[in-house]
């Protein structure tokens, strides 16, 4: 007997228990951040994607991504005061199924992490149904995740900036894509050592933690 995802049932079953077994720490994960005509996951289609590896808990330079998706028509001008990719950059970018295709080989069977991962991770599941791309990804989102580890930080921090400034981290790159995705990959690290000390050792409960955790935009 098959699983919906193809495999035999022993194979899902060995793949599971890989999962719930997995290394916070020892783990591959890939940080990623989108830049996007807007915020309707609805009908607002993402312009470009960043992503940068976090391998034993260290930014991995090297591991890297970042692609511009082309659209015929570009979004609004006041959209583009946001990110900065102008009309032009946006005609020539590459063709959304096929950015979508090659982040998804880049991505491979780590589990992605991002600030507000729910935005991102409808932006790109969208997009890749649109693009007859199917894929399965486990997604933690920092957002949900670091004011539970940080509970008084959490009082005051809300968005990625807070976070940032909380930490020290620079971020003269916001609103590009690659450039939020190295930041909130160091946010990552300052997470993963704090999840650590409170004997959170898997890939599994980071991400059950960071789904059950109920963040208040401010």
């Amino acid at each position: 007997r098959r699983t919906m995802a193809g495999l035999s049932i022993g194979a899902w079953w060995r793949r599971w228990r890989g999962e719930r077994n997995e290394s916070a720490w020892q783990t591959r994960w890939v940080v990623v951040d989108c830049e996007t005509s807007g915020l309707d996951v609805a009908k607002d289609r993402v312009l470009a994607i960043g992503a940068v590896g976090v391998r034993d808990a260290a930014v991995v330079l090297a591991d890297s991504f970042s692609m511009l998706v082309g659209h015929a028509q570009p979004s609004a001008a006041h959209n583009i005061l946001v990110h900065g990719i102008g009309g032009d950059a946006q005609r020539a970018g590459d063709a959304p199924d096929r950015v979508l295709a090659s982040f998804i080989d880049y991505a491979g069977e780590a589990p992605i992490a991002a600030f507000h991962a729910p935005f991102d991770r409808a932006m790109l599941e969208r997009a890749a149904r649109a693009g007859g791309l199917r894929w399965r990804k486990r997604w933690l989102d920092l957002a949900g995740l670091l004011p539970m580890l940080f509970p008084e930080r959490g009082k005051t921090c809300r968005g990625l900036d807070d976070w940032l400034d909380a930490f020290s981290i620079a971020h003269a790159a916001r609103h590009d894509a690659l450039g939020d995705a190295f930041a909130t990959a160091q946010l990552l690290q300052i997470a993963l050592a704090e999840a650590r000390r409170h004997r959170y050792g898997t890939v599994h409960e980071l991400i059950a933690a960071g789904a059950s955790a109920k963040w208040v935009p401010g």
